[in-house]
Order: C-alpha cells, then structure tokens, then sequence
C-alpha cells in the first residue's frame, strides 16, 4: 500500500524500555501474509489504566479489558489485526478466554493481568485455540527494542506504522513515556477504530494513572476525527513499569510533581492521534480546526467536531475551494449556542467573514492558496464565550471509498 502523502517525514525510533518487552510477527490472520500479532510482557508490579469505546457494540476484547481494569495492573497485552472479534457471539468470548489463559501461563500471571485488543475485519469468528496457539512462539520474540515489529503488527489500512516518544520529569527525574497506535478509517471521537498502547518506567498508581490517561485522550484521541464513524473495538491502555529512575513518590494527579509528565503524555497522545488523521483512508490534508469563543468548552468541540465530520466541508477541502459556507453551516447545525452577526470564520490565518457576513475586503486569493496546501487551518470565532477547542481532521477523497469498497475483498 502506497504511503500517504502526510506521512511524517522523520518516524520516532524507540530505545528500550524498563520493564518492557515486545513482539510483533506474523499468525496467518491477514490474507496478505503481513504482521498481524503483538505480545507485550510487563514487570511484575506495572499498573494500567485504559479507556475504550463507548461503541454499544463493542468487542469481545474491549468488554473483557473493561471488566478487568479495577485490578488495576498488567503483565502481558495480546493484540492480533485483521480480525475485530466483534460481533462473533460466545465464539468472541471463547476465543479471548482461551488467549487470555494461555498468555496468563506462559507469563506466570494472573488472569486479570492479561489485556486483549482485536482490530480489523467485524462478524468473523476465530478459532478459539488460534491465536493461543501461536503465544509461545511470540514469547521466544519478545525483545525491549520489539517497537517497530509491535507497531507493523497491529495495523490494518495503515500505511504506516504510529510511534512517539517524551521525555517528562517527576519532581528532579527524568522518566520516559513512549507509545504506538494504530488507525486510519472509521475514526471519531468516542475512541474510533484505533488502537493505542502506552508505556512508562515512572511508577504511578493504577488510579492516579487513569485520571492522567482520561484527561491526556480527551485532548487527543477524541479530538479527531477521519469520517464520523465510531468502532467496535477502540483501545487505548497506558502501562507505568515503575522499573525506571526512582522518583518523588506520587499519589494525586493533581501533585505538582506530575505537571511535566501530564504535559509530555498529553503531548505524546496528541503525536499519535494526528499521525492517525495523517494516515486518514484517502487523505491527501491534514485539517486543524481551531474553534474560540464558544458557550463551553464542550460547546466549541461539539462545532468544531461538526465541522469536521461535515462531508461538504471535507469534500471543498479535498478540492481545495474555500467555500466558507459550509463551515457556517456546520457551526449552525452543531447544536450549541452560535449568533450568525458574531460569527468570525478564518481560512489559513485569513479574516473571512466578520459580524455576520463576508468581509468586504476579503480577497478569496490567498484563502484559495491556502486551501491548495497539505496542511490547512480553520479557524471560527463565536463571539459568545471564553470556550475552546481543538479538533484535527483529514479531507474527503476518492480514495476514502476505493479503500472501504474493496476492505473485505
């Protein structure tokens, strides 16, 4: 598959990690013979905290993830593409006991120590012994600088594999956090079809983790949005090894201590989710819409959400017409409190409309040029409020429908 065009041009390379071991390899469950499974085994102790779709159809692997997570630790994560395990019945359900008990013995853990994540194709059954099957072989794999063989192996249309790394300090010490993520169609806010898999050698309780994890995915992963379709199977866990440099010992996330490490995870986050919508189906632009003034903050990415989920917004963008219209109209439709005679839109930086109507000095020119670029900016202004948000998004090609015609052919 052909690597989009808004791929990053320099991919983050990820050095081992404390208390982390990876492995990603072929098990046969694409037809094309590509990677398509991915172990990841933990030190004794690491906690977990996870967020998941609010799909309700969610997978077998999801409803399994979020029935274990008030344990509140893990020791291995098993991950297999190309099939979603959604909507296979008791077979889903068979198929994640089995893999759950056969990573649980070759770990040497407990049951509730073992994540499952599935993604790809929906409503075809594994074999429940298949995929515990092949764990033994992924354990002999298993190596701390495993990244990139765990990134290829959970992608399905990507065309290329996710990765970020930062550095955060706790208190005076310097601790890691790194990441891959999977996704590149039926993505939108509530998660959408991605996955996405966090690492620390900081050494923070289970809960403190999930109040960092929920408010880092928040301004990330539920900030974009590729086509308005939520999955089956969204998953995002972050892992704290605590086998790092040791550091202030932490039990609030609101400890100051955390400052720079919530900005690194958020910053992390965001790097994985935009490198999604950069990946999106067909995408040839990557959108940043940037919406203030709103009632609420929930106010502005709701419009700015609306915006980007808008197949006529996404469509002028992928032909590159500025047709400030239809930004106005999916601020109307949005639903949150919106005046047309205080409305402001901006186009790469460009004033287009002010009080209520278009600008009489507006030269459609340089708007024009801006929209011809790979790398566009919206802007709207309510005029109403203080609130504000952030919303990444791609445009609306062909390609979009070439790719998600042929998905199971």
């Amino acid at each position: 598959m052909k690597v989009s065009p808004l791929a990053p041009r320099v991919f983050s390379a990820l050095p081992p990690m404390a208390g982390v071991e990876l492995a990603g390899a072929v098990c046969g469950l694409k037809a094309s013979g590509r990677p398509d499974l991915f172990v990841a085994r933990l030190a004794p102790g690491a906690t977990v905290a996870g967020a998941f779709t609010r799909s309700l159809c969610p997978s077998a692997p999801v409803d399994w993830c979020r029935a274990i997570l008030k344990h509140g630790r893990a020791r291995a994560i098993v991950v297999n593409s190309g099939n979603a395990n959604a909507f296979t019945g008791k077979a889903g359900d068979r198929t994640v006991e089995h893999t759950v008990a056969a990573a649980a013995k070759l770990v040497g853990c407990r049951r509730d120590e073992v994540y499952i994540a599935s993604t790809g194709v929906i409503g075809v059954p594994v074999p429940q012994d298949y995929i515990a099957s092949k764990l033994p072989g992924m354990m002999k794999r298993l190596s701390p600088g495993g990244w990139d063989d765990a990134a290829q192996a959970i992608m399905t249309t990507d065309t290329f594999p996710k990765t970020a790394i930062r550095a955060a300090r706790i208190g005076g010490t310097e601790v890691t956090i790194a990441g891959i993520a999977k996704g590149s169609g039926m993505i939108a806010p509530d998660m959408a079809t991605m996955l996405g898999f966090l690492f620390t050698d900081a050494k923070i309780p289970a809960p403190v983790l999930q109040k960092l994890l929920t408010r880092a995915v928040d301004d990330s992963f539920n900030a974009v949005t590729v086509d308005g379709d939520t999955s089956t199977s969204d998953t995002v866990l972050l892992c704290a090894t605590g086998q790092g440099p040791k550091h202030p010992r932490v039990a609030d996330a609101a400890d100051p201590n955390l400052r720079d490490f919530r900005r690194a995870l958020t910053e992390l986050a965001q790097d994985l989710a935009i490198q999604i919508v950069r990946d999106g189906e067909g995408a040839q632009k990557l959108v940043t819409i940037e919406v203030t003034g709103a009632a609420s903050r929930r106010a502005a990415r709701r419009i700015g959400l609306s915006i980007g989920n808008s197949p006529l917004v996404k469509t002028a963008l992928a032909g590159g017409d500025p047709n400030w219209g239809r930004i106005v109209m999916a601020v109307g439709k949005a639903g949150e409190k919106a005046d047309r005679d205080l409305l402001s839109v901006f186009i790469g930086g460009v004033k287009v409309t002010e009080n209520g109507q278009l600008r009489a000095d507006y030269d459609e020119t340089a708007a024009e040029a801006h929209m011809a670029g790979c790398d566009i900016r919206i802007g709207v202004d309510l005029g109403i409020g203080r609130g504000k948000s952030t919303v990444w998004t791609c445009d609306l090609t062909h390609g979009y429908i070439d790719i998600n015609a042929d998905y199971r052919t």
